[in-house]
């Protein structure tokens, strides 16, 4: 059974990026979840917090990985730390993947991304996660991600024992 992993990320700022990304993963053969249509994303964002929240923990059902695909603003959006949060809640292993130097629609590249999303939850003796406390973080352009993505979730999920 293929491995099944969520991509979270900038929705506006970084689509481009990602869909790149999420390609290089799914023509290997892999199952990506977290994107959505532009206009369907508007009509659930329409129905309110709740729906997109909803919508979220539905997409997250049967992934055992979640890459964050850091861009220039993503650690300031609410719902990608939503999405890590809940990923940590469901055992899921997290990495990042920074994708500032991946260019957009119009060749550009962008600012290298901050990982500074906020408490992930509680461990077992009551102590706050961060981030940094339970991913590893690589660059898509610098580390080859094109290449080693697949390695990257492969060995954070047997990490995790997933």
């Amino acid at each position: 059974m293929a491995r099944k992993a969520f991509f979270s990320f900038h929705y506006k700022n970084d689509v481009w990026r990602a869909n790149q990304v999420r390609n290089s993963w799914v023509t290997k053969g892999k199952v990506a979840a977290g994107f959505i249509d532009s206009a369907k994303f508007e009509k659930v964002k329409q129905k309110g917090d709740k729906a997109v929240k909803d919508w979220i923990d539905e997409q997250l059902k049967g992934t055992s990985v979640t890459v964050v695909l850091i861009g220039s603003d993503t650690s300031n959006r609410k719902y990608v730390r939503y999405e890590l949060q809940k990923s940590y809640e469901k055992g899921n292993a997290i990495i990042g993947v920074y994708i500032h130097k991946v260019k957009d629609k119009n060749g550009n590249t962008s600012t290298k991304g901050e990982t500074t999303f906020g408490k992930l939850g509680q461990d077992k003796e009551g102590n706050s996660v961060y981030y940094f406390n339970v991913a590893k973080t690589y660059d898509y352009v610098d580390n080859d991600g094109y290449k080693n993505l697949g390695k990257w979730i492969e060995k954070s999920a047997k990490i995790k024992g997933k």
